[in-house]
């Protein structure tokens, strides 16, 4: 099957979805809403039985998107599906009754984005310590690690001696007036 067949075939039976393709990889934005519907569309109707991964994007205020890597072993094209969902309400239905793969994928993505797919047999958190409060790969994720500790690599200008001493600045991502300092 062509790009372009392919192209077609997914923008008839999927009329919300946009359909961008890059280097021969094909690329299909849906509504969350659609998602469960894609997803059985691309394994049922397009071959892509094989399920490749599945993680999230954090998109600040747009939100998270989710996306899914599939393959066709027949037809040997690659698919990218992606959904948005709201950064203050982000919600998904799993993908687990599609693609069986997709449940420690949908596990992770719940861990470290926050995002719950609704109807998986069991989100619990899979890679963090119990007890461990936030969701490390938001955008907002505070990384403590930078203010606890000194950063490695060469010291601050002054601390060697030589040069005279500034006023040492905060690590990327750490708001002003958060440590163990302030």
């Amino acid at each position: 099957m062509t790009p372009a067949e392919l192209q077609e075939r997914i923008t008839a039976a999927l009329p919300d979805a946009a359909v961008s393709v890059s280097l021969d990889e094909m690329t299909v934005d849906v509504p969350a809403a659609a998602w469960v519907e894609a997803l059985t569309f691309a394994r049922d109707d397009l071959g892509c039985a094989f399920f490749d991964f599945l993680t999230g994007v954090d998109e600040l205020d747009d939100g998270f998107r989710v996306v899914v890597h599939v393959y066709s072993l027949e037809g040997g094209h690659h698919l990218l599906l992606r959904a948005l969902v709201q950064r203050d309400e982000p919600v998904i239905a799993s993908a687990v009754g599609v693609y069986r793969g997709a449940d420690w994928h949908e596990r992770e993505t719940f861990e470290m984005f926050g995002v719950v797919f609704e109807g998986h047999p069991n989100l619990r958190p899979l890679l963090l310590p119990d007890g461990f409060e936030g969701n490390p790969l938001r955008k907002d994720f505070v990384l403590a690690a930078r203010v606890a500790k000194p950063w490695p690599g060469a010291k601050e200008p002054g601390e060697s001696g030589g040069a005279p001493s500034r006023r040492k600045n905060l690590p990327p991502g750490v708001p002003q007036g958060w440590g163990p300092n302030a």
